[in-house]
């Protein structure tokens, strides 16, 4: 039986192909029997809570700061986008957030509109029933889009606040201890929404503000905004980041993050699930481009585009092949290579993609870095290599 962290990780690298066990059934034997040697002396038995000194936190999942915060998160962070409250069953959901948090995870994304508000009843009812300690966890939540009325919608004071309450009450929570703007709204002057994500944190209802797909000029207003002002600024930029979608993360917030202290917490590592290989032969009836709402993603699939970056995924497979990966894991290690990324949101709708997705490469040296980008053809050029 493993009796380091490490020796758990092996475990969960083999496949228990003799025994039929799911590997989440596998994970949870195992942790109940893995010994907290650092400390036997203290106490002879699992790793738990009740050892101050007992490192729960699995290497899977190292802390990173959350930008030049001092907020301390996973680096690897559980989202609830089309998962919670409509692709899959709460119990589905509750599987997922228990074998995260279990498996070194302290970060749990979510945002009004999902699911209509239900991911984040699904959440908060989660979090209710485990009774894991407040302080343990970090919970972010986005705020835009609450419902149809115009008030309902938008960065204005009053639906930045009202928006906030309604996910608290839906998340059975006193505070998130991070809120977003769910894009940035033209219709709402900046001064309005940094004084209004202000209020709410010295309300007790946040502990930090964020912004999702807002330019970096935008962060840099809100910013400038909070300084003149002596109101709090960002600390945090949501941005979709993969092997296609790469010029925003690699160029223009590393700037933000040595400037401002700006990090990025990034979605969408897979290109919704086009990375691992799934559509290389056309759309499955189970896959997210099948589901109602999807037609983007199945254009994108059988686009001219698509087909050049399934060929080139293909390429990307072989070398995860010759690392000893899953091609899952090759891309997630690639996202946390990148400067001032402070987490990765996976986005899983079982317990197997969520337990490939953990364990990835722990480290991505640059000579893959660089096959990897011949490969990709698409690498980004800051203003100092244009100017090189």
């Amino acid at each position: 039986r493993p009796t380091t962290l490490s020796g758990l990780c092996d475990l969960l690298c083999d496949r228990n192909d003799n025994t039929g066990e799911t590997n989440a059934a596998l994970l949870m034997k195992a942790r109940a029997a893995s010994v907290c040697t650092a400390h036997e002396r203290t106490h002879a038995g699992p790793y738990t809570d009740a050892c101050p000194r007992c490192k729960v936190a699995s290497p899977l999942s190292p802390r990173r700061n959350l930008g030049k915060s001092g907020l301390r998160v996973s680096c690897l962070g559980l989202g609830t986008w089309v998962t919670f409250g409509s692709q899959i069953s709460d119990e589905m959901a509750e599987n997922l957030m228990t074998l995260a948090y279990e498996n070194g995870v302290n970060l749990f994304d979510t945002a009004e509109v999902y699911a209509s508000g239900r991911a984040e009843i699904t959440l908060g009812n989660i979090i209710k029933k485990k009774g894991w300690r407040r302080s343990s966890f970090v919970i972010t939540t986005k705020i835009y889009w609450g419902g149809q009325a115009e008030t309902e919608r938008g960065l204005s004071r009053k639906h930045i606040i009202e928006g906030l309450r309604g996910s608290l009450s839906r998340l059975q929570l006193d505070y998130v201890d991070i809120v977003f703007a769910n894009r940035n709204d033209v219709n709402s002057p900046m001064e309005e929404i940094v004084r209004a994500m202000t209020f709410v944190i010295n309300q007790g209802m946040a502990m930090y503000w964020g912004t999702s797909r807002w330019s970096a000029m935008e962060i840099m207003e809100a910013y400038s905004v909070a300084r003149q002002f002596n109101l709090i600024p960002p600390v945090c930029e949501q941005a979709e980041y993969h092997y296609f979608q790469r010029d925003k993360v690699e160029v223009q917030l590393p700037e933000l993050y040595h400037k401002i202290g700006v990090g990025a917490m990034t979605w969408s590592p897979l290109a919704c699930g086009l990375i691992t290989g799934k559509y290389s032969d056309g759309v499955p009836e189970c896959s997210r481009a099948a589901m109602k709402g999807y037609q983007w993603l199945r254009e994108r699939v059988n686009s001219e585009e698509g087909r050049r970056q399934l060929a080139k995924i293909k390429e990307l497979h072989l070398l995860a092949d010759r690392l000893g990966c899953t091609a899952a894991q090759l891309a997630i290690a690639w996202c946390l290579r990148s400067e001032g990324v402070s987490s990765v949101l996976l986005g899983v709708s079982n317990t197997d993609q969520l337990l490939e997705n953990l364990g990835i490469l722990s480290q991505m040296n640059p000579q893959t870095v660089t096959e990897m980008d011949a490969v990709l053809g698409n690498k980004p050029h800051s203003k100092k290599e244009s100017r090189a």
